[in-house]
């Protein structure tokens, strides 16, 4: 009785001090499941998983591909809440996302009508906090703590359990990408077998090919790994599957290689086990025709015969295949099993290598770009993404880097700590040759990537060149190779085209030309770290030199309350989109100090004498209300004195206010009043700058380039890396052709060669006028890291008296967009073209 009475005091004063125990069991007291509150208790959002929908019985059109369980916690028990499809947008957008606090301001329970004892709370309206979380600092362990479940619930296996609360999905898929391994059930790690193997009836693979259309029962194969893909998820609505994964392999053995296909619930059991240089005893597999509209790695090298017409097939069932990893001290050499072969490439043969050739390269990384997805194209199921991130990395043989772009092989533990310093291995990259400009190589299906703390028992630890390569690395001192690293901001290779080619016969690698309307749909839809690249045609009437960079208009707010009751969620997101902030924030700059700006009349005047106010003047756009909220603000700021010899005297600005150097084309004032929309919502961010890379902070700088994490831990959060140093940028304002939308969008020039981004740029010469540089990316000539110094953006007032070139100038600007998560969204101009630099075919 005593024991009884102590748990249930114990449970009575659980429910005293937890919210989320009280909201439960006012839920099982209502009349209806559901309930609205006017707390605003926070709670801590720990875990975002994501799987497939289930599609309602004679649902026609799901609403989206995807639901989310969001596992919340108010610092005394955990819940696992299913997040209402109309909220779903939040997380598309990252704005709700682990680590931070949530209020939970509308809620219901949702009883399983197919199975007893299954429910869950399903979260309909809540209010997100964009500042850190006042919970999680409170919490030792957030492991530890109780998961809340409804009493008669407490037997539920799914509830407890790592699997989706829609219990028709087995399992969950990576939060950003379906490419990667998820959740509990990815077994990384079995003991070998030990078992005895009978050998002497094995068949060799070139056997398989005659036996394809033959009845029989299939002898054992003994085979090495060569080479191995990453994971292909086909899962869609109807299919009833409960792993569909898929994967390939290469294997081989002393006749020649094959493809091996493992399926279904076998990837989770061993694709992690299964690597290059395993060696399988296989029983039980069946032969199918090879697949050949898939992508193959180049094998060449390997000098051995490869069978292509038929490919092994392992089965969860039907029948049940039986594979044997052997040991590697069980390995004989009589098998007569081949090596593994690899063709290392240096980066002073890179230019020699033929266009989407293979090659594995080896180097020390000295930058690495933030993850970012692209949306992956001619998907016929579910939408679905790629992620991807930006390498560089030498290798002591040129003075050029290995230019890499890396998509996630599905080896997130390598994927995510890529960092400066390390030693990387890439294997089976393919060659993109660039006209006027450095090759890059882009991975493939097959590529895997090794880093430092993973080389060790790889085929390729014997392999000549890369031996050369770490005795070059013993020459290096790490503090001069560290003044040369940069981890994150806006990166894209290669640049445009010098001429830009709209070709109707053949779309692909080119960039998409949109309409005005058009491009507001895309920033509208566009998700979280979601990269597109276009072009729109227009007119260029406005340019304001920038010092500060932009920031959220959410950061300083208390909360914002997202509701689920929006029909279409597209609306939800035009919401946050068209909200989208234009301030300026927190960026410190270099002190410029004190000076004057002196414009002669003979600067201000064309060549010709020509002095129409169009072509000559600075705007410096000081209204009424801006000038008598100056006057009321007490403040010890410098001031700036700026003669504009037009207007006929001086105006003292405030250090903040210096922002205003503007040009304006003669018609802009008239067309912005005539304008339907004016999208503003494009700027420089923090996120947009890179970092220099140091050890002290490295976690730091690695979460802060990567991703958002599925699940929260107690790691040092990325608000702690240092703000970046923002040397000033121009945001220009381009008026659609149609003179019905305008966009503003930033120009960040190349200045200095420690920028990654000067890295291959083609740096012709330029007289670094607006446009010139506009065109070419960099104001010339870029200097080096010694003479780097805080005023390398020359005399923005300078290439502003350029800018009156662009008045009635017929142009197309390529866009970089990026959304960086909440409310920030950057539009970057990569490139503007003339016209006279298009052409049609």
């Amino acid at each position: 009785m005593e024991d009884n009475s102590s748990c249930s005091s114990l449970a009575s004063g659980r429910s005293q001090v937890s919210f989320l125990m009280r909201t439960l069991e006012r839920l099982s007291s209502t009349q209806c499941l559901k309930l609205r509150t006017d707390e605003t208790v926070p709670v801590a959002v720990i875990a975002i998983q994501r799987y497939l929908s289930e599609q309602a019985e004679g649902q026609q059109l799901q609403v989206d591909s995807y639901s989310y369980d969001v596992t919340i916690t108010d610092g005394v028990w955990r819940a696992k809440c299913f997040l209402h499809p109309g909220l779903n947008y939040l997380v598309h957008k990252n704005t709700l996302k682990t680590g931070s606090d949530i209020s939970v301001t509308q809620c219901s329970f949702v009883y399983n009508e197919r199975r007893l004892g299954h429910g869950y709370i399903c979260i309909e309206k809540l209010g997100c906090r964009d500042e850190r979380s006042d919970v999680l600092p409170r919490i030792n362990n957030v492991n530890s703590l109780p998961i809340l479940v409804k009493h008669g619930m407490e037997r539920s296996v799914v509830l407890q359990s790592d699997v989706p609360l829609q219990i028709s999905r087995k399992h969950y898929l990576s939060l950003w990408n379906n490419d990667d391994p998820e959740g509990d059930m990815w077994i990384s790690t079995a003991p070998p077998s030990d078992t005895v193997l009978d050998v002497s009836k094995v068949i060799l693979l070139c056997s398989l090919e005659s036996s394809l259309r033959i009845s029989w029962k299939p002898l054992p194969l003994l085979v090495k790994i060569i080479h191995k893909s990453r994971l292909r998820y086909y899962g869609k609505f109807g299919l009833k599957i409960d792993y569909p994964y898929q994967t390939y392999f290469e294997v081989a053995d002393q006749s020649g290689t094959m493809s091996l296909v493992l399926w279904n619930e076998l990837c989770p059991e061993f694709y992690k086990r299964l690597n290059v240089g395993t060696v399988l005893y296989l029983q039980n597999y069946t032969l199918k025709q090879s697949y050949s509209n898939r992508s193959r790695p180049q094998m060449d090298h390997h000098r051995m015969k490869n069978f292509k017409s038929v490919e092994i097939c392992l089965n969860p069932r039907n029948p049940a295949s039986i594979i044997t990893v052997v040991s590697p001290k069980g390995v004989l050499p009589q098998w007569g099993l081949p090596e593994v072969s690899y063709q290392f490439t240096t980066r002073s043969e890179l230019e020699n290598l033929a266009n989407n050739s293979a090659c594995d390269v080896i180097g020390l990384v000295t930058f690495v770009g933030r993850v970012e997805r692209v949306k992956s194209k001619g998907n016929m199921g579910p939408e679905k993404y790629w992620t991807y991130r930006w390498v560089h990395a030498v290798d002591g043989t040129s003075d050029h880097p290995f230019i890499l772009e890396l998509f996630s092989s599905s080896q997130t533990e390598i994927f995510n700590h890529i960092c400066p310093m390390t030693y990387l291995v890439c294997t089976q990259m393919r060659v993109c040759q660039v006209e006027g400009a450095l090759p890059y190589l882009t991975s493939s299906c097959e590529t895997e990537m090794f880093i430092t703390g993973y080389h060790k028992g790889q085929p390729y630890v014997s392999d000549t060149r890369v031996k050369s390569f770490i005795q070059w690395t013993k020459t290096l001192k790490d503090n001069i190779v560290l003044q040369k690293t940069a981890v994150g901001g806006h990166y894209c290779y290669p640049r445009p085209p010098q001429k830009f080619t709209q070709s109707t016969a053949d779309t692909s690698g080119q960039v998409p030309l949109v309409a005005a309307a058009d491009l507001k749909r895309e920033l509208e839809t566009l998700q979280y770290r979601e990269h597109k690249k276009l072009a729109i045609q227009g007119q260029i009437t406005a340019v304001r030199y920038m010092k500060n960079l932009k920031t959220s208009q959410s950061e300083g707010t208390e909360e914002k309350e997202c509701e689920q009751a929006a029909p279409d969620p597209s609306t939800a997101e035009q919401t946050v989109v068209g909200t989208l902030a234009s301030s300026s924030s927190e960026c410190s700059l270099a002190s410029r100090g004190k000076r004057r700006i002196q414009m002669s009349k003979a600067a201000q005047s064309s060549p010709n004498g020509d002095r129409t106010p169009s072509k000559r003047r600075f705007m410096h756009k000081n209204t009424e209300k801006r000038r008598e909220q100056r006057e009321e603000e007490e403040t010890d700021s410098t001031l700036e004195e700026v003669q504009c010899e037009e207007s006929g005297h001086l105006q003292s600005l405030s250090q903040a206010d210096s922002n205003a150097l503007s040009w304006d084309s003669s018609s802009w004032s008239k067309q912005k009043q005539e304008v339907a929309e004016h999208l503003d919502q494009g700027g420089l961010h923090q996120d947009s700058i890179s970092r220099r890379f140091t050890f002290d902070e490295k976690n730091d700088l690695l979460q802060w380039g990567n991703l958002q994490p599925t699940r929260w831990t107690s790691e040092p959060t990325a608000d702690t890396i240092p703000s970046a140093i923002c040397l000033g940028y121009y945001q220009l304002t381009i008026l659609g052709i149609n003179k019905q939308i305008a966009v503003d969008a930033a120009f960040f020039p190349v200045v200095h060669s420690d920028d990654p981004r000067a890295v291959g740029l083609p740096q012709d010469p330029h007289d670094n006028t607006m446009l010139s540089s506009l065109s070419s990316g960099f104001l010339w000539p870029v200097s080096g890291a010694a003479n780097h110094t805080n005023s390398t953006l020359l005399e923005p007032e300078g290439m502003l008296l350029t800018a009156s070139e662009l008045e009635d100038t017929h142009v197309v600007c390529i866009l970089d967009l990026c959304h960086l998560g909440g409310d920030k969204v950057e539009i970057l101009i990569n490139k503007v073209y003339r016209v006279t630099e298009v052409s049609l075919d």
